[in-house]
C-alpha cells in the first residue's frame, strides 16, 4: 500500500505540472472575466469577451501577464495533485471488494468524491492567492471606473463605497496581507464552502467519466492496453465534464475569494449565488465559461496522460 501511495504521489506531481503549463493562461482569463465588476447602466464592461481579455492582458502586461499568479499553484502543484491522486488511490483500496480487480465506474465516482474532500483543504488557500493576483488588474480598473461613475453622478451617500485597490507584489505578499489583515489563517480559507462544493462533485464526475470512457474504449474493465490517444481523449473529456458539472460554483468561489474584506459585497455562498443570478442572470453564473472549457480539455488530457505514463513506468 505504501508503495502504491508513493507511486500515486510522484505520478500525480508529474501530471499536475503538465496540467499547469498547458492550462494556466486559460485560467487567468477565466478569473479576469469572472471577477470584473458589473458595469453601470450604459457603461461598457471591462472585457467584451475572452479574446478581448487576452488582448488587453498582453497589451498591458505582455505575454507574462497570462501566467500571472502561477507562482502559487506552481509552488503547490506537487502537493495538490499528489493529494488528489494519492487520496483517490487510498479510496480505491477502501472500496475495492476483490484484490486485483479493476474498479467499476460507480466505485471511481466514490473515490473521486473522497479525493475532492482531501484536495479542497489545500486548494482553497492556494486558489485564494492565485485569484487575488489574477484579478487585481481587472478589479483595479473596475474600481477606477466605478469611482468615475460615482463622481459623475454626484453620489455622495454612504451606500456606495469605493475601496482603494490593494496591489500585491506576488504570492507571498498576498499571504502576508491576508494573515495580517483578514483574520489570520481563517482568512486564507475564505471560500472553503464553495471550494468543497466544487471539488467533491466535480472530481466525482471527472474520475467517473474518465473511467467510463476508458472502459468503453477498452471494451471492459481492463484498460491497461489503451493507446496514448485514448488516454488523451478520456482525460480531456473528463476535464470538460468537471466544469460542466460545477461551473457556477466556481464563479461563486472566485467572487468570494476576491471580495473586499473591509467592505464585502457578499455575506456567504448562497447570498453570492442569488446576487449574481439576480443582477446578471444565468449568464453571470457562467462568466469565463469559454476559457475554462478551452483550458480543461488540453490541460486535463496532459495531466491524465502524464499521470498514466509515469505510473506505469514505476
Amino acid at each position: 500500500m505504501a508503495g502504491d501511495a508513493a507511486k500515486d504521489l510522484l505520478s500525480g506531481t508529474v501530471g499536475g505540472v503538465a496540467q499547469l503549463i498547458c492550462g494556466h493562461p486559460f485560467d487567468t482569463i477565466k478569473v479576469k472575466l469572472q471577477s470584473q465588476p458589473v458595469p453601470f447602466a450604459g457603461q461598457a464592461p471591462r472585457y467584451a469577451g475572452a479574446m478581448d481579455a487576452v488582448r488587453q492582458t498582453i497589451a498591458a502586461e505582455g505575454p507574462r501577464g497570462l501566467y500571472k499568479g502561477m507562482g502559487a499553484p506552481l509552488a503547490t502543484v506537487a502537493a495538490l495533485n499528489a493529494v488528489l491522486f494519492t487520496a483517490r488511490g487510498q479510496m480505491e483500496t477502501l472500496v475495492r471488494t476483490e484484490p486485483g480487480i479493476p474498479l467499476s465506474v460507480r466505485q471511481q465516482v466514490v473515490c473521486g468524491a473522497g479525493a475532492g474532500v482531501a484536495v479542497s483543504m489545500l486548494a482553497c488557500p492556494t486558489e485564494l492567492i492565485k485569484c487575488r493576483l489574477q484579478a487585481q488588474s481587472a478589479l483595479a480598473s473596475g474600481e477606477a471606473a466605478t469611482a468615475a461613475a460615482v463622481a459623475t453622478a454626484g453620489t455622495t451617500t454612504g451606500s456606495t463605497v469605493v475601496a482603494a485597490a490593494i496591489k500585491y507584489n506576488g504570492p507571498i505578499d498576498v499571504a502576508k496581507h491576508v494573515l495580517k489583515s483578514e483574520g489570520g489563517i481563517r482568512g486564507l480559507f475564505k471560500g472553503l464552502v464553495p471550494t468543497l462544493a466544487r471539488e467533491v462533485p466535480g472530481n466525482a464526475v471527472m474520475f467517473g467519466v474518465y473511467e467510463a470512457l476508458k472502459q468503453f474504449m477498452a471494451g471492459g474493465r481492463d484498460t491497461s492496453g489503451l493507446s496514448r490517444g485514448a488516454l488523451l481523449t478520456s482525460g480531456g473529456l473528463a476535464g470538460a465534464a468537471f466544469w460542466l458539472a460545477v461551473y457556477p460554483t466556481d464563479v461563486v468561489k472566485s467572487v468570494i475569494q476576491v471580495d473586499d474584506f473591509r467592505h464585502p459585497k457578499y455575506s456567504g455562498s448562497i447570498q453570492a449565488f442569488r446576487k449574481i443570478a439576480a443582477s446578471e442572470g444565468i449568464k453571470g453564473l457562467y462568466k469565463g465559461f469559454g476559457p475554462a472549457m478551452a483550458r480543461s480539455v488540453p490541460a486535463n488530457a496532459a495531466c491524465f496522460l502524464a499521470y498514466e505514463i509515469t505510473r506505469s513506468s514505476l
